[in-house]
């Protein structure tokens, strides 16, 4: 069994825990981070240095990195695949990464943890047109298929459905997307996305 430690409303500990949904994994999540606390235990820190989430235990293995986990658990318990179906898998993940968590991490923080008398709004105008730019790439490629890699869902999906779910629950002015919507509407249909990322931003 893995044993995952993280918050459910931390978005690299959904990205886990929706992994783990969908290759069927037997795992135990406790609680850890913000308000739990636990991270900054002498324990915790044994496991992962940093003092964050999420962090596994998969018998011997501990790992940390949100992304780094999802390879791993697809590696084991995810169907086989070739090397160039992992790499374009792994092109949308490291992709996500360096172009969408950027403009969406400062969004997020913004309106959701930052109270609005304290928001620097010609900061945040200009996240959204750089979230709405880099989206757009995605947009084209799901108007032509059903996820991001091709006809099924991969770990490609993974960090940008979660970045996704805020996107569509930010108090923002978003233009019509519509491969990414169609797409969402899709994620939406999995239990595992239902009961891991569609959980209240706060």
């Amino acid at each position: 069994m893995v044993k995952v430690w993280g918050r459910i409303n931390s978005i690299n500990v959904q990205k886990v825990m929706w992994a783990i949904a969908e290759l069927g994994v037997p795992c135990e999540r406790i609680d850890a981070g913000r308000q739990f606390g636990v991270v900054d235990t002498v324990e915790y820190r044994r496991l992962n240095p940093n003092g964050l989430v999420p962090t596994i235990e998969d018998g011997d293995l501990v790992l940390w990195e949100s992304n780094a986990i999802v390879r791993y658990l697809y590696a084991k318990y995810g169907p086989p695949e070739s090397p160039a179906q992992r790499a374009v898998a792994d092109k949308w993940m490291d992709w996500t990464s360096n172009r969408v968590q950027p403009p969406l991490r400062p969004l997020f923080w913004g309106y959701v943890r930052t109270p609005p008398e304290q928001r620097d709004q010609a900061a945040l105008e200009a996240a959204r047109v750089q979230a709405i730019e880099v989206l757009r790439i995605a947009d084209t490629v799901l108007a032509g298929q059903a996820y991001l890699a091709g006809g099924q869902l991969t770990l490609g999906d993974i960090p940008l459905g979660c970045f996704v779910n805020r996107w569509y629950h930010l108090p923002i002015e978003r233009p019509r997307l519509a491969g990414i919507e169609a797409w969402y509407e899709r994620l939406q249909a999995r239990p595992g996305y239902r009961e891991h990322v569609m959980v209240p931003l706060s």
